[in-house]
């Protein structure tokens, strides 16, 4: 895969520390993009440098609380003191947590949304004032899941689920609202062997199976599964493209 138009644009990826942010940050570097990672993890730092050295782009790092969005506009300002603005954006800071919705505790339901859903506001907003005040153009590529259109079993994550929902109508809201300048777009990955997808397949072994046997592809996805859709969002070759969201699950959702 080979987009030209990316060398030498910017990115911000949040959650971009490890995982499916770091790996789209990896293809995203590949094109000779310069790269931002946000996150709350430590590593974030060794990460950037990482990008860094293996692909001879620049990179950024900052800390950051992606519910708090006070941290978030510092976060992004310190990305634009080292990189400039950035026109490309990537929200993959996310959790879920299972549970028995009849029992989980207030708290725990609003981590979920508060992440997964307020974080991904705050930090599109914060990628788009620039852009909108400077009127230049730019692409923000959200991160949602199959699981705003489906119900996956037999794990227990309403909180997830409804937050991934309101993701997909958050993208439509705001590719809207944002048109001609700013494209907003959201993938939805299916069963991604992510670190966090791996945390839990280790804890119930039994899980992987199930799942794969309902994914018509015959197995769970790779983050790699998922460069060539967001490098063909985050680039010109899709400029037609705005306020969608884009299933990418080995057929599991066709079913």
């Amino acid at each position: 895969m080979n987009f030209p138009d990316l060398a030498g644009r910017t990115a911000v990826i949040t959650g971009g520390a490890r995982g499916i942010g770091y790996s789209l940050a990896s293809a995203l570097a590949r094109q000779s993009v310069n790269v931002a990672l946000l996150d709350l993890l430590p590593e974030v730092a060794d990460s950037a440098a990482r990008l860094a050295d293996e692909h001879g782009v620049q990179t950024a790092s900052a800390f950051v609380d992606v519910t708090d969005p006070v941290s978030v506009d510092a976060a992004f300002a310190d990305v634009r003191g080292e990189l400039g603005v950035a026109d490309i954006l990537i929200t993959a800071a996310g959790i879920t947590i299972w549970g028995d919705s009849a029992e989980v505790e207030p708290d725990t339901w609003r981590k979920v949304i508060d992440v997964n859903l307020n974080g991904t506001f705050f930090s599109t907003q914060a990628f788009a004032r620039p852009l909108l005040a400077e009127g230049r153009e730019g692409s923000a590529i959200l991160i949602s899941s199959m699981s705003g259109r489906v119900v996956n079993v037999p794990q227990h994550q309403a909180s997830y689920n409804a937050s991934k929902a309101a993701v997909d109508q958050l993208t439509s809201s705001l590719a809207v609202e944002w048109a001609p300048a700013l494209r907003v777009n959201a993938i939805a990955p299916g069963y991604i062997l992510s670190d966090m997808t791996r945390q839990f397949i280790d804890a119930n072994p039994d899980l992987a199976a199930q799942w794969i046997s309902a994914i018509p592809a015959g197995r769970m996805g790779e983050p790699a599964d998922l460069d060539g859709l967001v490098l063909l969002l985050a680039s010109s070759a899709s400029s037609y493209l705005t306020g969608q969201t884009l299933v990418i699950d080995g057929g599991y959702t066709a079913i």
